[in-house]
């Protein structure tokens, strides 16, 4: 089979490995349908040492049951399925309590000898408690918007729940890639009156609108923070999705942030220490979140993904083959492509 691996910094390349077969009585083989580069595997791509073995890549994919192990009760051969960005057995206790991100037996995909999501087929372990069973054929738009239950509309959600919105809030988003809009469209979805999008690529902005984002302030540093406190009366948001993970992202969210609300961090931490001053504290600012424990939320979120009320799919605005992923990287690296998905 093909799947990609990365070698070292800018150097990503598609190769033929060995087919993934059953090792445990709980695995699943799964042919790949749909996966996507992820804004978080351009940290790697940026920064991996030279290695010319290379190291598989890629945790956002969804597609169909090839093969199951014999102690697979629930996941059936031939099923349309989405997996999140990390595998879990689902029956530990902190997969109990809905953080299936730190579960005892889990881990991350492409690392321990697992598939990674950017290929033909994945050998999944723990199927049963790691793949959620989607209905039917969709047609591709829908199997966009199903993938982005992996990762980017999960993180988007897991931001909005952390920063606890509420129906009629006032939530401002810091960041306009792939998971700040999702943060958007998350928000909207969960009743805020008004989303202010801190952002300032048009095109991505424009998405945005679409998907809920009231207001749009393209403003950086103090000059944004001085235009979010103008809109909303000088009071800030009762909730801010931080998306981008830098230091100053991260000063811009608690410097927006109303008087009691909360900062729901889910970009990927670049920063070791956190602005939490004298004024904050005075004000009751506080910070929730982290990664997304994706899996809680599959199963909430994919109604309204299969009715169309949402259609986070449109985060992809570029699609390659598994040939082309190199170049995915590459348009997603240097901005020509927003979020790129990989049709096998």
């Amino acid at each position: 089979m093909r799947a990609t691996l990365i070698h070292g910094k800018h150097d990503v390349r598609v190769s033929e490995v060995p087919d993934p077969t059953i090792r445990d009585d709980t695995d699943a083989i799964v042919r790949v349908v749909r996966s996507c580069i992820c804004g978080s595997d351009l940290w790697p791509y940026n920064s991996a040492e030279p290695d010319e073995a290379g190291d598989r890549i890629g945790h956002e994919f969804l597609g169909v049951v090839e093969e199951v192990g014999s102690g697979v009760t629930r996941t059936r051969k031939g099923e349309l399925v989405v997996a999140p960005f990390v595998w879990a057995d689902n029956t530990c206790d902190f997969c109990r309590e809905g953080l299936q991100t730190s579960c005892r037996n889990g881990g991350g995909w492409g690392a321990d000898g697992t598939d990674g999501g950017q290929g033909e087929y994945v050998r999944v372990p723990f199927a049963d408690g790691v793949l959620v069973g989607l209905p039917g054929e969709p047609d591709d738009a829908l199997l966009a918007s199903m993938l982005t239950l992996s990762d980017v509309f999960s993180t988007g959600h897991h931001a909005a729940v952390s920063a606890g919105v509420r129906e009629g809030d006032t939530v401002a988003v810091v960041g306009d890639g792939a998971v700040g809009l999702s943060g958007v469209l998350a928000a909207n979805r969960l009743g805020a009156e008004r989303i202010i999008l801190l952002g300032r690529h048009v095109d991505r902005t424009d998405l945005g609108r679409e998907f809920g984002a009231t207001d749009v302030v393209a403003e950086r540093g103090d000059e944004g923070i001085e235009r979010v406190r103008e809109l909303t009366g000088g009071d800030g948001a009762h909730a801010v999705l931080e998306c981008v993970g830098f230091g100053e992202a991260l000063r811009t969210a608690i410097e927006i942030t109303r008087d009691g609300g909360t900062v729901g961090r889910v970009g990927v931490s670049q920063y070791s220490d956190v602005p939490l001053g004298v004024g904050s504290f005075m004000r009751n600012v506080g910070i929730n979140g982290g990664v997304a424990p994706a899996r809680a939320y599959i199963e909430e979120l994919l109604p309204d993904v299969l009715e169309g009320r949402v259609q986070p799919g449109k985060v992809f605005d570029r699609t390659v083959g598994l040939d082309e992923v190199p170049d995915g990287y590459r348009a997603m690296n240097e901005r020509e492509a927003l979020k790129v998905l990989v049709a096998p």
